[in-house]
């Protein structure tokens, strides 16, 4: 495949010698696509280019954003706002969860990104220069967090079920106060059905629309990261999303669930769970009473 228009390079063999010549050809292209383009015209094979790209910005970006709640775990301070604040992750605790991350990450996650470059392809993504436009990106990670948040709810609800919960899903329970780094500590059946629904739904958009770039899907897969580790960081901050868009979900909401393995299914948002009546926790746990007491006295009422 090739990324550089008008352009006869004398193919030289450094990364950043690629760069500069293919910089004198394609003025028309920002800093960013120029290097991106500099990367595949260097690797000289796609599939490798986009294999290699794609499993270090997983890695850098789970780790990455998973890094500031290790140490936020660590400074007294912070307790005002941990969830289940006498439930402080210990060293030992984050290491095996740091160790059975990164042999899901190798054994199960890998294979399937290095197969992601020929799957796209031939779906008809768009891996070249220019980029779309940051409006397209925006409309379709927006997109992407409703579906995807919607396959969430049901497959997870299907993971509470007892074959499934028992086989599958007690192995994210194994902490029931969460911390970031246990956001993708599972087995790897959940980790391929539930990574589905970030992986599938965008390929699917692909297929339907014809309009589709990786660079948007690197996007969406990081939002989606920074969505998981910090619904499982444990801390509610004055800041936190939530407070101001009322139907996220966040660490308040999914830290109920974990600590009482039950309930409030959803990834992202909130109204799934408000829609199936699935949300857990003390208040919602009283509404629901208080609604079942209402309609008993509205029938005891038609029954006189």
């Amino acid at each position: 495949m090739s990324f550089v228009a008008n352009s006869t390079l004398a193919a030289p063999d450094t990364y950043f010698g690629i760069y500069n010549e293919l910089s004198k050809y394609n003025v028309h292209l920002n800093i960013f696509e120029r290097l991106w383009a500099s990367w595949y015209a260097y690797m000289q094979n796609d599939v490798l280019a986009t294999g290699i790209m794609s499993f270090v910005m997983h890695e850098a970006v789970y780790f990455g954003r998973s890094l500031p709640w290790i140490i936020i775990d660590r400074i007294s301070y912070f307790n005002k706002w941990k969830l289940q604040g006498q439930k402080i992750p210990t060293v030992k605790e984050q290491w095996a969860c740091t160790k059975l991350v990164l042999l899901s990450h190798f054994t199960v996650e890998l294979p399937q990104i290095w197969l992601f470059h020929p799957m796209a392809v031939s779906c008809g993504m768009d891996t070249g220069v220019p980029f779309p436009s940051w409006q397209t990106i925006c409309v379709q990670i927006a997109i992407f967090f409703v579906l995807e948040d919607t396959w969430h709810y049901w497959m997870h609800r299907l993971f509470h079920f007892g074959f499934f919960y028992k086989n599958v899903h007690k192995i994210h329970h194994q902490y029931s106060a969460p911390f970031g780094l246990a956001a993708e500590y599972a087995s790897p059946i959940e980790t391929m059905v539930l990574g589905a629904g970030t992986v599938v739904v965008p390929i699917v958009f692909c297929l339907v629309t014809g309009n589709f770039h990786v660079l948007t899907m690197y996007l969406w897969i990081a939002a989606r990261l920074f969505q998981a580790i910090d619904a499982h960081s444990g801390y509610d901050f004055p800041w936190s999303l939530h407070h101001f868009i009322p139907f996220w979900a966040g660490a308040e909401h999914h830290d109920v669930h974990h600590e009482r393995f039950i309930g409030n299914y959803a990834s992202s948002f909130r109204w799934w769970d408000y829609l199936m009546d699935t949300e857990a926790g003390p208040e919602a746990a009283k509404e629901r009473r208080e609604r079942k007491l209402a309609k008993e006295a509205k029938k005891a009422k038609k029954a006189q």
